[in-house]
């Protein structure tokens, strides 16, 4: 079965494959010129598999063995959030005409949108796979765990991962309980995107922290990066407090919150942006590598009028 999707603005199939591979999670095979997908559809758990081109401004998917209508409709309604294909993008180079910085970053990245978990329920194991140990150190758990139970390369539906046993290499018992009651939870319906996407950010918030293991900031990289709300930006993520103070070259809170309104209303967009260009820079999230291309961020003034950065004078 064929999917196509038509973007607002611009969208890089190529950017959101290196992003993906600079910030492991999202598993993806790459043929030529193409990716391939494999998860859990969200909310109905059977497992798809997508391969996604790019050709011109249209992205193509072809679904694998034919899955029934209804689920194909599922998966493709999940591909399209996963891409960040359900956000008009149209205004997004617009906020780089007003913001010398936002501008750089659309140059550096260009056509990246945020690349999401496949659903909540999956971002939701990553953030409690990965607390307290290394990035990379949890992308090979979580391999693990989709090679050994689950379906064609996918992170194990919430059936299977609530059969997890101990031990399990990487895991601690508490870690395993958790992933157990994560997935019970998944299948009582309170992890599917339409579900926290018809919360309140601040609702959503509570809801998540009642599960097991998740805390303020797994809730928040849950909603962000699992229900993908294109405006939400967290407020407990040190990496990007400290990559937004280095390219505004600020440390003024209240500048920094006059600079982060003015993202509006893609505020999780340029979050994204800036995290790869600061993993670009230091290689502390994953591998070590370093960019040789910088962006030269100007230096804001609080003393704006409008509440923005000032233009460039370049």
């Amino acid at each position: 079965m064929a999917i196509t999707f038509h973007p607002l603005g611009q969208f890089s199939l190529t950017a959101a494959a290196a992003f993906a591979e600079d910030f492991p999670g999202t598993r993806a095979e790459g043929p030529p010129k193409a990716l391939r997908y494999a998860w859990a559809v969200d909310g109905d758990w059977r497992t798809v598999q997508v391969t996604v081109r790019q050709e011109d401004e249209a992205i193509h998917a072809e679904l694998g063995d034919q899955p029934p209508a209804r689920l194909a409709r599922r998966a493709a309604r999940d591909l399209e959030r996963m891409l960040s294909l359900d956000v008009d993008g149209t205004d997004f180079a617009a906020l780089g005409e007003r913001d010398d910085v936002v501008r750089a970053l659309q140059r550096r990245f260009p056509g990246l949108r945020p690349v999401l978990f496949y659903t909540p329920y999956e971002a939701a194991a990553w953030a409690i796979i990965g607390q307290r140990i290394r990035m990379t150190q949890a992308a090979t758990i979580k391999e693990r765990l989709s090679d050994e139970l689950g379906k064609s390369g996918a992170f194990p539906a919430p059936a299977l991962l609530a059969e997890l046993s101990a031990p399990q290499p990487g895991l601690t018992d508490r870690k395993i309980g958790q992933l157990r009651a994560l997935a019970t939870a998944a299948e009582d319906g309170a992890l599917t995107r339409e579900r926290l996407r018809a919360m309140t950010h601040e609702d959503g918030l509570e809801h998540l922290q009642q599960l097991p293991g998740i805390g303020p900031f797994s809730a928040e990289l849950i909603l962000i990066r699992g229900a993908g709300n294109p405006d939400a930006l967290p407020d407990h993520d040190t990496r990007l407090d400290d990559a937004i103070r280095s390219a505004y070259s600020t440390s003024d809170d209240s500048a920094i919150h006059q600079i982060t309104e003015s993202w509006r209303p893609y505020r999780a967009w340029v979050a994204l942006l800036l995290r790869a260009w600061r993993e670009a820079e230091t290689g502390e999230i994953a591998r070590g590598r370093r960019s040789t291309t910088r962006l030269q961020p100007p230096t804001w003034h609080p003393a704006g009028t409008d509440g923005r950065p000032p233009a460039s004078s370049a």
